[in-house]
């Protein structure tokens, strides 16, 4: 083979190598592109999981305080249900005390008429009455008549007195009769509230129950969403080092190759240093003619390739993309409150929403009020006395604060009661929209739904306006 070819065989060579050497390289080039694109992806999901645990965080930081509050609350009502327990005892023992009293005052009247009727029987002859005047006119003497006289106003003294003894007695005795039934009246009333009590905390039971399971799966899910997008990114990574490493290795062997090549030029370069002036000559003019046949072909190329070449790449226009704001929801009511007071009552509780914690007898005192504890009465009380209006803080007595009007009629503000433990054992202030805000077992605070499920069900049609 002449030293011309061989140098275009090897320059060729070299080329090839280089060119492969390139090729190879960009292709993992764009594998790594498409990688990291899907990376990038993955890490914004990651972004955004990181957010959603600091959210979860936030709320569970927050559930964990109403469940701390519940409990609080719960070991409160204990106590009460300890003390009305007591106080249950301790009225069986007054009502045991009032019995034996009674017992002992109608010992005493039944031997008051015992005495009566042997005094009347000392005036009395058989088969007749004898009144006191005819014991004084049967006198035979005047010391006789004085000495009757006498023993006739002692014994009319003593029988007044008896009499007198008798009737207070008796009203004494009406007395504690009435007290003995008010004392049971109370205590039946102490076993319903009991009872209410009772079940109030079987429901926050069972709420601090559920929030807790709720703060355990929210935890198990967010983990679990961080660890499966951790690993996918460490995947891609790791399928991105090991790309990178495959390009270094293919770059080192090109290198070598292309030094391996650079050598054999050198080597061919220097043998061609030694050979005769005719075979310059003749390459001179073989260089020659080649040049010539390669201007002649470097001019149809260049025609060919203008005819060839596409048009200017035109690049689009960035489309817009626009987003329509949607329009601020508007929260409708059935109706417009009653007065401005109804409606400050009802804002007034807006603050304890999510921040409360229902407590029986709870709103009747500054500490109660501060650490939101309320009961549903002593929540309606409290929320009104904000408004300026004095209610009393019961059931019983708030389903006589105002005249009652039809539940077709109801408006916000007015008061609305639900049968629970007991009648009327429930009461909230109607917001409208078939919802009201009060005071629950299981949320505290909260505005709850009362045109379906479980209030829907427990509302038994009263509604209050307060004047």
């Amino acid at each position: 083979m002449s030293l011309k070819k061989k140098l275009i065989v090897l320059n060729t060579t070299i080329m090839l190598g280089l060119g492969s050497a390139f090729a190879i390289p960009s292709v993992k080039a764009e594998s790594i592109s498409d990688i990291q694109s899907q990376r990038t992806g993955i890490q914004s999901d990651i972004s955004e999981a990181e957010q959603v645990i600091r959210e979860l965080k936030k709320e569970q930081t927050k559930m964990n305080a109403q469940i701390a509050q519940i409990e609080s609350a719960m070991k409160e009502n204990d106590q009460k249900i300890k003390d009305t327990k007591q106080e249950i005892k301790d009225t069986e023992k007054d009502i045991d005390s009032l019995k034996k009293e009674i017992k002992a005052l109608e010992e005493r009247i039944a031997k008051r008429e015992e005495v009566l009727k042997e005094r009347a029987v000392s005036f009395q002859e058989s088969g007749g009455d004898v009144e006191y005047l005819e014991v004084v006119l049967g006198s035979k003497s005047f010391g006789e008549f004085v000495n009757r006289v006498g023993a006739v106003a002692t014994i009319v003294e003593a029988d007044q007195q008896i009499l007198s003894e008798q009737e207070a007695d008796k009203a004494d005795l009406e007395k504690k009769q009435a007290t003995v039934e008010k004392k049971l009246q109370s205590l039946k009333d102490m076993e319903v509230e009991l009872k209410g009590m009772q079940s109030q905390i079987k429901d926050q039971k069972a709420e601090t129950v559920n929030m807790k399971a709720k703060i355990e799966e929210k935890e198990s899910e967010t983990a679990a969403l961080k660890q499966s997008l951790e690993n996918k990114d460490a995947g891609l990574e790791a399928q991105i080092a090991s790309i990178r490493e495959n390009i270094k290795k293919e770059e080192e062997r090109k290198a070598a190759e292309k030094a391996d090549l650079d050598r054999a030029a050198e080597e061919v370069n220097s043998s061609s240093e030694g050979t005769s002036s005719s075979s310059s000559k003749e390459s001179s003019n073989d260089s020659k003619a080649e040049s010539s046949a390669t201007g002649s072909s470097k001019g149809e190329s260049s025609k060919n390739s203008s005819a060839d070449k596409p048009a200017p790449f035109s690049k689009p226009a960035a489309s817009k993309t626009e987003t329509s704001k949607p329009a601020a929801s508007k929260t409708e009511t059935s109706s417009k409150p009653s007065s401005a007071n109804t409606g400050s009552a009802i804002t007034a509780g807006y603050k304890y929403i999510g921040n409360s914690t229902y407590k029986f007898g709870g709103g009747r005192t500054a500490s109660d009020i501060a650490n939101g504890l309320f009961d549903c009465s002593g929540f309606v009380a409290w929320a009104y006395k904000q408004a300026g209006v004095n209610l009393p803080a019961s059931t019983d007595a708030l389903k006589n604060a105002g005249r009652q009007v039809s539940s077709s009629q109801k408006q916000p503000g007015d008061l609305v009661f639900f049968n629970t433990y007991k009648t009327d054992g429930h009461v909230g202030i109607y917001v409208g929209g078939g919802k009201f805000i009060g005071s629950q077992s299981s949320t505290g605070v909260a505005i709850a739904n009362m045109a379906s499920g479980y209030w829907a069900d427990k509302f038994n049609g009263r509604v209050v306006r307060v004047n």
